[in-house]
C-alpha cells in the first residue's frame, strides 16, 4: 500500500522584547544562570502577572502578517503540566482564544506554490532549562535548573495539517522566519533557541481523507533537523504499517547524531493539561483602531516585494525569492539600487561573488566589509565601461580588505578598462599574427575559434581591454 504523509507545526517564535511577559526581567540569551529571575517568574506565592504590552504588540502584528483574523477579545490560560523546569507547575498560554486565528502563508517548492493555513497564532511565556551534569539526561547523575529563560515571551504559531513532505515543512519555516524578521519581532536566532517547531507526522493511504495516528517531535531548531526528523519519521510509521503495525500516539525525539527519532513518552491531549482561565490576568481586549494602527506600522511583506522587483526591477521570480529571502538582503539591495545601479547587475554581484565571500568568511550581510553603497559604486563602474567584469572581480576581492572607494581602488591599481579604438586594435593585430592556427581554424568554419583569441589578447592587455571592442574587432578583421 502507498502512504502519504500529513504534517503540521508548531512554531515557537521567541520575541525580542527586552523585559520577559509577566515581569520586569531582562531578556538577554547568555547571562548566567539564574541571574534573570524575580519572584513572579520563578513563581513565589502571592506574585500577580502583568502583561507586557509590547508581547500583545508584538502577536497581533504577526497575525496581520500571516493574514489572520485579529481577535479584538482574548485570554490567558493555564496549561497545567509537571516538570522541573517550570516553577509554577502550569505555563501561562492562550487556549480557545488565542490573539489571531485563521491565517494562511504562500510557500513555494520546485516552482509550484501552495497556500497553507494557520489555525492559529497565542502568546505565552517560555519555560526554563535543565542543565545535566553529563551530556543527556539519560548520562547525568544531576540536573540543575536554569530560569532565566523562564518567562520570556513566545508566540506560538499553529499550522493546520496542510504540509506533505520535509520540503513543504521547511519551505514553510523559512517563510515563517522571513516574517517574523521582516516585521521585526524576532531575532530568530534559531543556534540561540529563538525559532524551533514541534513537528506532527501521519501517514494515510494515498487518495483517504482520514488522517493517520500523528507522532509529535519537540523543540527542533534547525532545517537541516526539520527535514531529517520527518524524512526519518515517515520513513519509520511507512515500516511499522507495512508489517502490521499500530502507530503510537507518541512523543518522540530526534537525536541528529543518529538521525534517528526515539520516543519519549506518550503523546498527551488538550484535556490531559487541564486547562482553565487564568484568574490572575484579565481578558485583552483591542479595538479596531489600535489593530488598524498596528497594520499601519507593518513594512513591506515579502511576497509583496518580491512581486514589486519582478514587475518594476525586471528581477527573474527565482532572483527576487533569493534578495527577499531576509529584511537584511532586501534592505542591501535597496540600498545598492539607490546608487543608480541597474538592477539585474545588482543582483547578480549579490548572489554571486558577494555571497560566496559571505559563505566563506561565515558572517552575515549585515556585517559585509562591502558596504551596499561601495558594490552599488562599482556596478556604475561597470555599467560606464570604466572596468570589465573581469576587472571588477579583482576591484571586489580588493574592496574585502580595502575601504576605499572602488574608483579609487581602480585608479591606484591601474585597472581603468582600455576603450581606445586604436590601442585595443594594436593588440587585437598583434595576437592574430602570433595565433595563425586560431586564424586558419576560424576562417576553416570553426566559429568558437575566436575565443581563443579573444582569450590572448585580454591576457595581453591584462584583462584591461573591453571585451565587446575586442569582439567586435576581430570578428571584422577575420572577416574582412
Amino acid at each position: 500500500m502507498k502512504y502519504e504523509a500529513v504534517i503540521g507545526l508548531e512554531i515557537h517564535c521567541e520575541l525580542k522584547t527586552k523585559t520577559k511577559i509577566f515581569c520586569g526581567c531582562a531578556t538577554g540569551f547568555g547571562a548566567d544562570q539564574n541571574t534573570h529571575v524575580c519572584p513572579v517568574c520563578l513563581g513565589m506565592p502571592g506574585v500577580l502577572p502583568c502583561v507586557n504590552r509590547r508581547v500583545v504588540e508584538f502577536g497581533i502584528k504577526a497575525g496581520l502578517a500571516t493574514n489572520c483574523t485579529i481577535n479584538e477579545y482574548s485570554k490567558f490560560d493555564r496549561k497545567n503540566y509537571y516538570y522541573p523546569d517550570l516553577p509554577k507547575n502550569w505555563q501561562t498560554s492562550q487556549y480557545d482564544l488565542p490573539i489571531a486565528e485563521h491565517g494562511w502563508v504562500d510557500i513555494d517548492v520546485n516552482g509550484e506554490k501552495k497556500r497553507i493555513r494557520l489555525t492559529r497564532i497565542h502568546m505565552e511565556e517560555d519555560a526554563g532549562k535543565l542543565v545535566h551534569s553529563g551530556t543527556t539526561i539519560k548520562d547525568s547523575a544531576s540536573s540543575n535548573v536554569d530560569y532565566n529563560r523562564t518567562g520570556v515571551p513566545l508566540l506560538e504559531i499553529v499550522s493546520e495539517p496542510d504540509l506533505s513532505s520535509a520540503e513543504e515543512a521547511r519551505a514553510y519555516m523559512e517563510k515563517i522566519k522571513t516574517i517574523m524578521e521582516y516585521i521585526d519581532v524576532s531575532n530568530c536566532r534559531m543556534e540561540e533557541g529563538n525559532l524551533r517547531a514541534d513537528i506532527n507526522v501521519s501517514l494515510r493511504p494515498v487518495g483517504t481523507k482520514e488522517l493517520g495516528t500523528r507522532t509529535e517531535m519537540k523543540n527542533i531548531n534547525s532545517f537541516k533537523n526539520l527535514e531529517d526528523a520527518i524524512n526519518y519519521e515517515i520513513d519509520r510509521q511507512e515500516e511499522v504499517l507495512e508489517d502490521g503495525g499500530h502507530i503510537v500516539q507518541e512523543t518522540r525525539t530526534f537525536d541528529p547524531a543518529r538521525g534517528i527519532t526515539l520516543s519519549m513518552r506518550t503523546k498527551e491531549n488538550a484535556n490531559d493539561y487541564r486547562y482553565m482561565p487564568e484568574p490572575d490576568l484579565p481578558p485583552l481586549v483591542t479595538s479596531k483602531e489600535m489593530i488598524e494602527k498596528y497594520r499601519s506600522e507593518l513594512p513591506e511583506l515579502p511576497d509583496a516585494r518580491r512581486a514589486r522587483l519582478e514587475k518594476e526591477d525586471g528581477l527573474s521570480d527565482y532572483d527576487a525569492g533569493i534578495i527577499t529571502s531576509s529584511r537584511a538582503m532586501a534592505e542591501y539591495y535597496d540600498a545598492v539600487i539607490a546608487t543608480g545601479a541597474d538592477a539585474k547587475l545588482a543582483a547578480h554581484w549579490m548572489m554571486g561573488d558577494l555571497a560566496k565571500k559571505l559563505n566563506a568568511d561565515g558572517i552575515d550581510i549585515t556585517k559585509s566589509p562591502v558596504e551596499a553603497t561601495r558594490l552599488g559604486e562599482m556596478v556604475l563602474l561597470i555599467m560606464k565601461d570604466t572596468i570589465s567584469g573581469k576587472i571588477a572581480k579583482k576591484v571586489f576581492v580588493e574592496m574585502w580588505t580595502n575601504p576605499d572607494s572602488p574608483a579609487k581602488i581602480v585608479a591606484d591599481k591601474g585597472l581603468v578598462q582600455i576603450t581606445d579604438t586604436s590601442a585595443i586594435e594594436g593588440i587585437v593585430d598583434e595576437v592574430i599574427a602570433k595565433n595563425q592556427k586560431a586564424v586558419d581554424d576560424y576562417k576553416g568554419g570553426n566559429k568558437k575559434a575566436i575565443g581563443a583569441l579573444v582569450g590572448q589578447v585580454m591576457k595581453a592587455s591584462k584583462g584591461k581591454a573591453n571585451p565587446q571592442m575586442v569582439n567586435k574587432m576581430l570578428a571584422e578583421k577575420l572577416n574582412g
